[in-house]
């Protein structure tokens, strides 16, 4: 069925594979971290705009997010979407052995996952989409959304608050496998879960007040002689070690959750025996439930209440997420699995071999035939694997893991396809260290299979709904049974984006110099 048409796009993305592999390099050597991805956002606005997208920058509100649109007379509205922020800490040039990209410091930012090859994938694949519509006329629209700051959980809330995905008939959301068994398969039951994230900030404002006699005064505010005021330095240092210390108590025995910290630099290093004015902790909170998230909150509220009594601070909370769980839809998955098995997993050749082989060399192991980990070129059956993690969860547990792409979840039918990245056989449970991953992802060789198969299934899972109308009438009446009659049905969970774009905050970013691109440590 469709053999034609499939033909068709396969064939445009192999004579595009070349300018897809090139534009993976652009963005992944431009590592921008989140709601800082100013150069990524603008060459993705460029591209769609030369090939007839009608786009839209800085959408609901953030300067580095876009929506564009593509229609060829009416239809139905298929959508995917680019992901294009990376991680600080994790800079790696696209060589098999550990240094970091040119001129920049081992701090700066780097593709992990990699976002840059998850973008530029569906980028490809919805292109290859609008090829074969107007190769053969098929009707219908296509939608495609830029989403900064991914690892913060940070765009697609804000985006589902401002209705970016209400009129979406199906929604494809992929990302380079990360997790065993979901390699080369679709979710099924188990999607990712809530997460909550936000920013305690402390400030001294009165640091007079602390002074153990009022009517005593210095010559000047505060003597180098003098006692002074604790600060948000002394607050923060108390809300970190005692939400540390009562994490066991948050959530004990409660299925999987996690919570992260992160201390926001605050740029106020000084030798001078004043209190620091201002500090600043970012709290990641994943869990399967909202009900969870909003336990957790509550602790830190009470712990930034105390820590900032106990040194002289006042403390406002600031939010970076409040993304919901995500919710299945077997039709639409089903039909994007199907699409995979047509098309075939990624294989890696004898290029990217010798480049893995290269690596093991360089980290002291001896030379193998198949250096690659052997499922990132086999596909799973998605209820197989949704048994194998059920595995290893409390019965009452619904949803694991953590991405954002839930959100798309409440608001249309929407598949959670993963393709194998590459990665290195982990024969004789072998560690390798976080530099490998990252290389792999920047290496035309190694990263480019994974790219053009992701293309592919996504151009041919939207070729085949547009194709099959009966799909989507299913697919929508499978999405109004699991939500009690679409958006606003009895169990629909409504957008929980209370909040500005948060892009004002001291995000890590990059700075420029008259000659040069430098990272701010």
């Amino acid at each position: 069925m469709y053999k034609k048409e499939y033909k068709y796009l396969s064939k445009w993305i192999d004579r595009n594979a070349e300018q897809l592999s090139e534009w993976n390099q652009y963005i992944w050597n431009l590592a921008e971290p989140a709601w800082r991805e100013y150069e990524s956002s603008k060459f993705y606005v460029k591209i769609l705009k030369k090939n007839k997208f009608k786009v839209k920058k800085s959408s609901a509100g953030m300067p580095t997010a876009f929506s564009a649109e593509w229609k060829n007379g009416s239809g139905p509205t298929l959508a995917t979407y680019a992901e294009y922020d990376a991680v600080p800490g994790q800079c790696q040039a696209a060589v098999p052995y550990k240094i970091p990209r040119k001129g920049l410091s081992e701090y700066a930012s780097g593709h992990t996952d990699p976002h840059s090859a998850l973008g530029i994938s569906t980028l490809g694949g919805i292109l290859a989409t609008k090829a074969v519509m107007e190769k053969y006329n098929i009707p219908g629209k296509l939608f495609f959304t830029g989403e900064p700051a991914e690892k913060l959980r940070g765009s697609k809330p804000i985006h589902a608050a401002n209705g970016y995905y209400d009129n979406i008939d199906a929604m494809i959301s992929f990302h380079p496998f990360y997790m065993l068994p979901w390699c080369n398969t679709v979710r099924w039951d188990i999607h990712c879960g809530a997460a909550y994230s936000l920013i305690y900030r402390f400030e001294c404002k009165r640091p007079e007040q602390w002074s153990e006699d009022p009517n005593k005064f210095s010559p000047i505010p505060q003597s180098h002689a003098d006692v002074r005021s604790p600060g948000a330095d002394e607050a923060l240092i108390l809300m970190y070690t005692s939400s540390k210390n009562l994490r066991d108590n948050m959530l004990p025995h409660s299925g999987s959750w996690s919570m992260n910290e992160i201390i926001l630099s605050s740029g106020q290093a000084t030798a001078d025996n004043l209190p620091s004015k201002i500090s600043e902790l970012q709290y990641m909170i994943r869990v399967p439930t909202i009900d969870e998230a909003e336990k957790v909150v509550n602790v830190l509220d009470r712990n930034a209440y105390a820590a900032a009594k106990m040194t002289n601070c006042s403390f406002t909370k600031h939010w970076v997420s409040k993304s919901r769980p995500g919710i299945p839809n077997h039709i639409i998955s089903e039909l994007v699995f199907e699409s995979l098995n047509q098309v075939g997993p990624p294989k890696w050749g004898s290029s990217a071999n010798k480049i893995a082989n290269k690596i093991r060399k360089n980290l002291g192991l001896k030379k193998i035939k198949k250096p690659f980990l052997k499922e990132i070129s086999e596909i799973i059956n998605p209820k197989k694997a949704d048994a194998i993690v059920r595995n290893n969860l409390p019965p009452s547990q619904l949803n694991f893991t953590s991405d954002d792409y839930t959100e798309m979840c409440w608001h249309t039918p929407t598949a959670r396809l993963y393709i194998g990245r590459p990665m290195l056989s982990s024969e004789q449970d072998i560690k390798y260290p976080d530099w490998v991953m990252n290389a792999l992802g920047g290496i035309p060789e190694t990263i480019n299979p994974m790219i053009f198969t992701a293309s592919k299934t996504i151009a041919l899972s939207f070729l085949k709904i547009l194709k099959n109308p009966k799909v989507l009438k299913d697919a929508k009446k499978e999405f109004k049974k699991r939500t009690g009659g679409g958006i606003n049905g009895k169990d629909w969970l409504p957008p929980l984006c209370d909040y500005k774009p948060p892009f004002e905050h001291r995000w890590p970013d990059y700075f420029y110099t008259k000659n040069k691109k430098k990272w701010i440590v």
